[in-house]
């Protein structure tokens, strides 16, 4: 197999253009943002993502400007390709030479580590024991759980289909929230969503499941799917303990704490699975090295800063669009640049899934105006 980081400097840029456009598309915008937007609002709690996303924190009553439709545009445009674009460039890493576990620890002990270090310039409180141990089991389930999940099964799946799998996970946000039970299951379109969101995910399975009862066909991609969705699973279980136990103490320092134990967690992985015995990180392709440091720049740390900004100009409705375009971007980079394939069943199951997840969060689109 050709060595793309000992091929000549021409041909590199000739073969990964597409990963060097968008990196420095994201170069180019992610500075604008960090320098017009607040930076102090950079990385509230990573399990913000999903709580922003599901209708819990609303930062409607927050809005105080109008700020330029021009910079609310960027802002946009940042959180739907950055967050889209990063099952793609999972991929791109793990295919690059970079084993799954080492990438994931040096993806998350990196960022966590640069954004500890702005706490401390910062001066604040870092060492409180019991947000470091709440920080860090929930960052255990979020980030090594749940993302290593969506590393580990890249090897074997494509980027476009574990997007549409991880898709889902609104839908156990709604079934394991016990405190809120009373109220999801009250509401006709909640229930309905999720009669609706299961039959996608059994669509998305359909297909695997057929193999194992058809003779000649690869059926191999079905542990990978059930590993996505206890992935799927762990994030909202981890972001349902953050939102309950961890409630004081700085956001930035819980965030780098839950990268820190990630990242370090990801290490002994990486030993059990031998990643260690035959790495050599002269292995590594120009397009790896790309990929991952996209990922701990811009994936890790620069589209929180466009994301909590959102929240804070936008509604909590306007800004979860995301969630619905995120998966479009990745099976569109993956279908255009890695030349993944992706069946028609998948692709209805996608449009199935987020119609589900539309109709679940119906009720609080209808009290909430869009701006």
């Amino acid at each position: 197999m050709q060595n793309i980081g000992f091929s000549p400097i021409k041909q590199q840029l000739q073969t990964h253009r597409y990963v060097i456009c968008e990196y420095l598309f994201a170069l180019i915008l992610v500075p604008l943002i960090i320098l017009k937007l607040n930076f102090l609002s950079l990385c509230k709690t990573v399990e913000a993502v999903t709580l922003y996303n599901t209708g819990y924190i609303d930062m409607s009553s927050n809005i105080k400007k109008m700020p330029s439709r021009l910079l609310v545009m960027i802002a946009f445009a940042t959180v739907y390709i950055v967050w889209g674009s990063t099952y793609f460039f999972i991929k791109v890493a793990v295919q690059g030479g970079l084993p799954p576990f080492l990438m994931g620890a040096f993806r998350f002990t990196t960022a966590g580590l640069l954004l500890m270090g702005w706490c401390f310039i910062r001066g604040d409180n870092i060492f409180v024991k019991k947000n470091i141990i709440n920080a860090s089991f929930s960052g255990i389930l979020l980030l090594f759980v749940a993302n290593g999940a969506v590393i580990w099964s890249e090897q074997t799946l494509s980027s476009a289909l574990v997007a549409i799998l991880v898709s889902c996970t609104p839908i156990w946000f709604v079934l394991i929230d016990r405190s809120n039970w009373a109220i999801n299951f009250n509401s006709k379109t909640t229930i309905a969503g999720l009669i609706i969101g299961f039959a996608g995910v059994i669509l998305l399975f359909g297909e695997q499941i057929n193999n194992i009862f058809s003779i000649g066909k690869d059926h191999s991609k079905l542990p990978w799917m059930l590993l996505l969705m206890i992935g799927s699973l762990s994030w909202a279980y981890g972001s349902l303990f953050s939102k309950y136990k961890l409630t004081t103490g700085s956001a930035q320092v819980n965030t780098a704490w839950q990268m820190i134990a990630a990242g370090i967690v990801f290490i002994p992985a990486g030993v059990i699975h031998h990643e260690f015995h035959n790495f050599n990180v002269n292995n590594i392709s120009f397009s790896g090295w790309f990929a991952v440091i996209y990922l701990i720049l811009f994936g890790s740390i620069a589209a929180f800063s466009a994301y909590v900004w959102l929240l804070q100009v936008r509604t909590a409705t306007q800004v979860s669009t995301y969630a619905y375009v995120n998966p479009v971007i990745a099976v569109i980079l993956g279908v255009l640049f890695a030349h993944e394939m992706i069946s028609w069943i998948q692709i209805v199951g996608l449009f199935v899934v987020l119609s589900s997840v539309l109709l679940i969060n119906f009720s609080k689109y209808k009290k909430g105006k869009l701006i």
